[in-house]
């Protein structure tokens, strides 16, 4: 049986006519750029993850470098991040003008490591970045007592993790500000990129709209010098049709997520994903380990089973970079994981055969 990474097609049939509809709405309204489907994917998307505001903008990239712009990173400020994460965490805190700190991981939950936070911090550090990483929120309870110390933001990276909880809190409403990103494949994802932020904070959030479209609220209206980054209603309309469906396919991948455990954690050499405690863990990706990663997964391709390596590079040795001279022994955890980690098909449609296919193969690698 073939079994693909993820299925984005098979998710649009099964609620079609709502996003057709949706798709029609913006094309009858010409309303492409801004307007109210725009609007109303805010609001809904803010009461969805408990936050009193969302800014949207183009994509989860664009999302984090306008957060910390509207709280003011200046050259020469230091922003602590993860070792492991996708490179725009790290490489939005250069483009908004301050060095990124890298910081080792749990061993367990692939999240920042806050112990490694507290070390790493100096009297140049303005900010800290946890990422959700794959689902799993990071220790928030932690890292806001280490920001709250130091007089630190933090703006919590949340683009793999619509809807996970930290001690029944949403993820997002721990920080000055979390970014999500809804490209396609995300468990909640757009028809393209999209991205958006939610505050607590109504000043922040009336700079981050500002920054976000060309910095005015009203148009010509330049308050200050912004970028070009708006949702577009298509989006907007896409987005709002399928969030309603987001509570349910969020739970179906956490039944999807407890069969693999049912079926993989007796065998020889797999590590199943690590729930740590008080985490309500969304599986935006179901991440193994194994020693011979690469030759399960070849084995694993040859039989018609896609997966999929997230991150084969921790990001201190990735040659974006070289210049800050990381070694091995500076992140011992992701150093590790980045040879032996796999991500599994996963998608809220996936059935049980298919699941099954994937448990007995890996099973017969031996």
């Amino acid at each position: 049986m073939a079994v693909p990474y993820a299925d984005l097609h098979l998710q649009y049939e099964s609620i079609k006519s709502e996003i057709d509809a949706a798709i029609a709405a913006v094309i009858r309204d010409s309303s492409f750029i801004r307007g109210p489907y725009v609007d109303n994917f805010e609001t809904a998307f803010a009461a969805a993850v408990g936050a009193p505001h969302c800014v949207s903008c183009a994509n989860g990239t664009d999302a984090l470098y306008v957060a910390m712009r509207a709280l003011g990173v200046s050259p020469g400020d230091e922003v602590i991040t993860t070792a492991w994460s996708w490179i725009s965490t790290s490489a939005m805190i250069t483009h908004a003008g301050a060095n990124v700190v890298f910081c080792d991981t749990d061993a367990g939950s692939y999240t920042i490591d806050p112990a490694a936070i507290e070390n790493a911090i100096t009297p140049r550090t303005v900010g800290i970045i946890p990422v959700h990483l794959y689902g799993q929120p990071a220790d928030m309870d932690a890292i806001m007592q280490i920001a709250r110390r130091h007089k630190l933001w933090v703006i919590e990276d949340c683009a793999q993790a619509h809807l996970a909880e930290y001690r029944d809190q949403q993820v997002g409403t721990f920080g000055d500000a979390a970014t999500y990103s809804f490209y396609p494949g995300k468990n909640l994802g757009a028809m393209g990129d999209a991205g958006a932020i939610v505050t607590g904070r109504a000043d922040l959030a009336e700079r981050m709209a500002m920054l976000a479209r060309h910095g005015g609220l009203v148009k010509h209206q330049h308050r200050i010098e912004g970028i070009n980054s708006r949702l577009d209603g298509m989006q907007a309309a896409i987005l709002s049709a399928k969030l309603p469906h987001l509570t349910r396919w969020t739970q179906a991948r956490q039944a999807a997520a407890t069969v693999y455990d049912a079926g993989l954690n007796q065998i020889e050499d797999v590590v199943v994903p690590q729930v740590a405690p008080d985490r309500t863990h969304v599986y935006h990706l179901y991440t193994i380990q194994h020693p011979e990663r690469d030759k399960l997964a070849a084995h694993l391709s040859a039989n018609n089973v896609q997966t999929a390596v997230n991150y084969p590079v921790a990001l201190p040795f990735l040659e974006a970079y070289g210049r800050l001279e990381h070694r091995p022994e500076q992140f011992p955890n992701a150093h590790r994981a980045q040879s032996r980690i796999l991500s599994l098909p996963m998608f809220a449609e996936i059935t049980a055969p298919q699941q099954k296919t994937v448990v007995d193969l890996i099973r017969a690698f031996g």
